[in-house]
């Protein structure tokens, strides 16, 4: 119901002989305030590859896109996952459409790409990285367990050493990138970063080996909430890493060095 007002205006009547006064009583309409619609978060498994029968689609992530709050915003998460992450998946499809690629794993893809190739090494670099990003987070976060914080220990001098080090490589990377933490081929765990979409599965790696967790520090999966503060979303990050993930993929390859 629209809400009404008794305004009592005073109308000043100016006449050449005098001056007269009169007050009337004038009943006036206020508007209501308009409603602002909003959006429901999107659900995840609701973001599908465009080709459905593309060789590549997407994984899904296993947690809602607020799961990571306070540190990962929902409305950040929603659009790295369902515009940026479906983009490059769907490059990636209309890249390799035709050819004997199709067939192939991603790993395969990148540890044999021609780098001069920029459309897959672009969307088939963008889309391994992401997978690997959304993989390795997790709501409960919790502290580096077993196998891969004994292997961090004894390559980093103790896990703040680890931390720190990690810390600083992605504060320092110039422009658009990510950060990893790798098995080399002797099976050691080293920091490492790559431009762009760049990874160290790629032939021209600056240091290559197998990945086990990464950090994305493209503005687009920060800047909703930290703006320019890329130090904060990196301490954040370590609030919200599935540790029982990573050492999980470090048991995989650590007896198996990447050549």
């Amino acid at each position: 119901m629209k809400n009404k007002i008794i305004l009592l205006l005073t109308v000043t009547t100016l006449s050449l002989v005098s001056c007269k006064k009169e007050k009337e009583l004038i009943e006036v309409t206020i508007p209501e305030p308009e409603k602002v619609e909003t959006t429901a978060m999107g659900n995840p498994a609701d973001v599908k590859a465009e080709d459905e029968e593309g060789a590549f689609q997407m994984k899904g992530l296993p947690y809602a896109y607020n799961a990571l709050e306070p540190f990962i915003d929902a409305k950040t998460m929603e659009t790295h996952y369902s515009k940026h992450h479906v983009g490059y998946c769907n490059k990636l499809n209309a890249a390799l459409k035709g050819t004997d690629l199709e067939s192939k794993s991603i790993e395969d893809i990148l540890q044999k790409l021609d780098m001069s190739k920029t459309d897959i090494r672009n969307n088939a670099g963008g889309y391994y990285n992401h997978n690997l990003f959304f993989e390795i987070l997790n709501a409960n976060g919790g502290d580096a367990t077993g196998e891969v914080l004994e292997a961090i220990n004894k390559d980093f001098g103790s896990f703040e050493g680890f931390k720190k080090q990690f810390t600083e490589s992605a504060t320092k990377l110039f422009g658009s990138g990510w950060v990893w933490l790798i098995v080399d081929k002797s099976g050691k765990l080293v920091i490492t970063t790559t431009a762009n979409q760049d990874n160290p599965l790629m032939s021209k790696a600056e240091v290559k080996g197998t990945p086990i967790l990464t950090l994305d520090v493209w503005e687009h999966a920060y800047y909703l909430k930290y703006q320019n503060k890329r130090k904060e979303y990196i301490d954040g990050f370590f609030n919200i890493i599935n540790w029982n993930k990573v050492n999980e993929k470090f048991n995989s390859v650590s007896t198996k060095p990447t050549e």
